[in-house]
């Protein structure tokens, strides 16, 4: 299967927190970088709770037909750049697949020179691990484990995070694709899976359907928690690497910064450049689009809109309270329980009110939507719907 059109989001996330505003080296939240999907060289892992080696996405995947399972485990491997006593970690794109099966890797280290500027890399070991379990019942269905592990070895062995960094893989995520079958939502799975579904045990990443038109043939295991079928928002120019943050907010602030301050950043990192120039030349009709849009959602009527069913009418449906029948318009007293949760509700007691709707709620129960008969706002709230709600065992005729 194709999945370039997965790649935006993997890319948003392989780049979610790689260098922050205000994009320069000497701003204190860009001394401590590197949050995401970090996994440390085992021996480092060992000496630090805080910090893992290895990443584990389990999902159910339902069978149509021969299971093929391909893994694409993308990360970044730290490039440490020196010039002088200026030191800057940038980091270098890697993408390692595994077709059907498990499988070691290496990524080789390497040093280049250009001036006074030293670009170093340290050889990286994995191993990618790929098992399915057939699962007991009738549903032909699967329990799919992922793991992607660091397997380097460093010597010396690092003493700081700061010393680790360079032997790790860097927001480490996955891109599983099935054909033969279709996986099945974590985050709303059918009733026949949700047992299954809860015993999956995810470590550093959370799988979520990314297929494109809502198709269940890939799976993106991320380190930060995204729902099914995640997009990036049409209006995006490009990467600010801070998802957190409004574009709008972001590039108006990155505009603000101080010719001095720009130059900083430009030399921080080629990002930071790249990001300035694009915001810099950014054009009113774009920078307009990131104020904000309208865009239609959902083109049914919800299941709790009254029209949704054209046997509910809040207008005309009645409701027997003390063998009387009540509708809209109909005038009664209120007599909150003490069943109810609302402290206020006790000032209402024996207020006169008169009756706006009768509704229902998703387990058929009734009750009424009511307006004060002697509030003298009450028009002004009821033409905006301001209603108090009571059950029929609340209120007498």
């Amino acid at each position: 299967m194709n999945i370039n059109e997965v790649r935006r989001v993997a890319d948003a996330v392989l780049y979610e927190g790689y260098i922050l505003y205000p994009y320069r080296a000497s701003a204190q939240k860009n001394r401590s970088r590197w949050q995401f999907g970090v996994l440390m060289s085992p021996g480092y892992a060992a000496t630090d709770p805080s910090e893992r080696s290895m990443a584990q996405a389990e999902c159910i995947v339902e069978q149509h037909g021969e299971l093929n399972i391909t893994v694409v485990a993308r990360f970044l491997q730290v490039q440490r750049r020196t010039a002088g006593n200026e030191v800057w970690d940038e980091g270098v794109e890697r993408e390692v697949t595994a077709a059907g099966a498990s499988l070691d890797f290496e990524i080789p280290g390497g040093e280049e020179r250009a001036g006074d500027v030293v670009r170093r890399r340290t050889s990286l070991l994995g191993t990618i691990k790929v098992l399915a379990r057939p699962l007991p019942g009738p549903w032909r269905a699967a329990r799919l484990t992922v793991q992607l592990a660091n397997r380097t070895i460093a010597d010396p062995a690092p003493a700081t995070r700061d010393q680790a960094l360079p032997s790790a893989l860097v927001a480490a995520h996955l891109i599983i694709t099935v054909a033969g079958g279709a996986f099945v939502s974590l985050t709303d799975p059918p009733e026949w899976a949700v047992n299954e579904t809860t015993a999956c045990e995810n470590i550093a990443v959370w799988p979520v359907l990314a297929g494109p038109d809502g198709g269940r043939q890939v799976m993106l295991a991320s380190p930060i928690i995204l729902p099914d079928h995640p997009e990036l928002a049409p209006e995006s120019a490009g990467e600010l690497y801070d998802g957190t943050e409004i574009d709008e907010i972001l590039t108006l602030r990155t505009l603000a910064l101080t010719d001095a301050e720009k130059l900083e950043a430009r030399a921080t990192d080629e990002r930071a450049a790249a990001l300035l120039d694009r915001v810099e030349s950014m054009e009113g009709e774009t920078m307009t689009r990131l104020h904000g849009t309208f865009r239609e959602v959902h083109r049914d009527v919800p299941w709790w809109d009254p029209e949704a069913d054209a046997a509910v009418s809040p207008a005309t449906d009645t409701v027997t309270i003390a063998g009387r029948k009540v509708a809209r318009g109909s005038r009664v007293t209120l007599r909150p329980g003490v069943r109810r949760a609302d402290a206020q509700d006790m000032f209402l007691a024996g207020r006169a009110a008169i009756v706006e709707a009768v509704l229902t709620d998703v387990d058929a129960n009734p009750y009424l939507a009511v307006s004060l008969a002697d509030d003298p706002d009450q028009d002004l709230r009821a033409a905006h719907g301001r209603f108090l709600y009571f059950a029929p065992d609340e209120v007498e005729p």
